[in-house]
């Protein structure tokens, strides 16, 4: 397979660059996520990396290559279709259902 050296910014990975396999269209992932052992023994965590341009050419700004940041959210991504139900923030509150005391 093909791999590319890919640069990583942020987090415990900042300031190296390691090969990168990538895939049939020639990127790498969009999220690299690297575990992390736990010192105590505990359970690993991850940490998460998101793809980036490094930059973009002059004429028809096209992508140069790709790079990491760090996610400090590390939420995993999801698809959004238009029919999914919209997200809902821990503290929204909920749908309430109306009682006998709304008339």
């Amino acid at each position: 397979m093909k791999s590319e050296d890919t640069p990583f910014e942020g987090g415990p990975m900042d300031g190296r660059v390691l090969p990168v396999l990538v895939g049939p269209t020639g990127h790498p992932p969009k999220t690299y996520r690297i575990p992390v052992p736990d010192a105590a023994g505990g359970p690993p965590t991850e940490v998460v990396y998101r793809r980036v341009p490094r930059g973009h050419s002059r004429r028809l700004g096209l992508p140069l290559g790709w790079k990491y940041e760090y996610d400090p959210t590390g939420k995993a991504d999801k698809l959004k279709w238009p029919w999914s139900k919209p997200d809902t923030a821990a503290d929204a509150t909920p749908g309430r259902r109306p009682d006998d005391t709304d008339g």
